[in-house]
């Protein structure tokens, strides 16, 4: 893996050069006081992974990735001692956000999950060019597309699938100043919490500033149902239902937590089961 970091302050440039040592197959292209450096850093280097600082004199972390655009673009770790620039570094696809100061084991957990990341970027690129190689190959040798028709003509070729729909797979969330992800897949259920919902993950409730309709929206309606007006539920969670008073109905989850099912959204969840 083929690192630059890209700091200010000399200290938390030798501490991560410190940490990035630690690490098995890991080369420090090198080290940026800034923006403008950085740009030219990854240009030069081409490197796998940067770990970036935000506010940096000449050219900040954001104006730096501006600047080399999409096609040049690493895979990213931010790091800052300022947690307000969280959401703008996720909305450029930065993979993590370090908040300073953060200790060894944030550090590796970062690292694992941006070198995880090259890794599947790799592959995708391989991928692509062996697909290439081989739509290449059956025109060479001018190989059917599909099975001849009766007739010897050959069919028309299929259409290309439709796009999957892109669902939320991560939640970032914040706890005792740091700034973290949960998966998806590991959220029991989601209620409304004012001008935030409340995601509980096990024993655990973490508060995230978005609106229910925002997060029902970003969530696989295959694996989430809203069932009340301020409650969304992970279907594999269910265990049972119960009739209730008025005709509303309980949902219990594995863990025995009870949640109320509303008759307008009764049907759309019984569907869904």
């Amino acid at each position: 893996m083929r690192v630059l970091i890209v700091d200010d302050e000399p200290l938390a440039r030798d501490r991560l050069a410190r940490l990035l040592g630690e690490e098995p197959g890991v080369e420090v292209v090198g080290e940026c006081a800034n923006g403008r450096e950085a740009v030219e850093a990854v240009r030069a280097e081409s490197p796998d992974i940067v770990f970036l600082d935000v506010q940096m004199p000449e050219l900040d972390g954001f104006g730096a990735l501006a600047e080399l655009g999409a096609a040049r673009m690493p895979t990213v770790v931010f790091v800052s001692a300022y947690d307000q620039y969280a959401i703008r570094a996720f909305e450029v696809h930065a993979l993590d956000y370090l908040l300073k100061p953060f200790d060894p084991d944030r550090f590796r957990e970062a690292f694992r999950r941006a070198r995880e990341q090259v890794v599947l970027r790799s592959a995708v690129r391989e991928s692509g060019r062996l697909a290439s190689l081989l739509a290449q190959l059956a025109e060479d040798h001018r190989l059917p597309a599909s099975v001849g028709t009766a007739g010897g003509a050959s069919a028309a070729p299929a259409a290309p699938p439709a796009p999957r729909a892109r669902y939320l797979e991560r939640m970032m969330v914040k706890s005792d100043g740091r700034i973290y992800f949960v998966k998806v897949a590991e959220v029991d259920w989601i209620e409304a919490a004012g001008n935030y919902v409340r995601v509980h993950v096990g024993r655990v409730a973490h508060l995230v500033r978005e609106t229910m309709s925002a997060v029902e929206s970003s969530l696989d309606p295959s694996l989430f149902a809203r069932i009340h007006r301020g409650t969304i539920v992970n279907l594999d969670r269910i265990k049972e239902m119960q009739p209730w008073f008025g005709g509303d109905q309980i949902v219990i989850l594995k863990d025995g937590q009870k949640l109320k099912l509303s008759r307008s959204y009764r049907g759309r969840l019984e569907s869904r089961l």
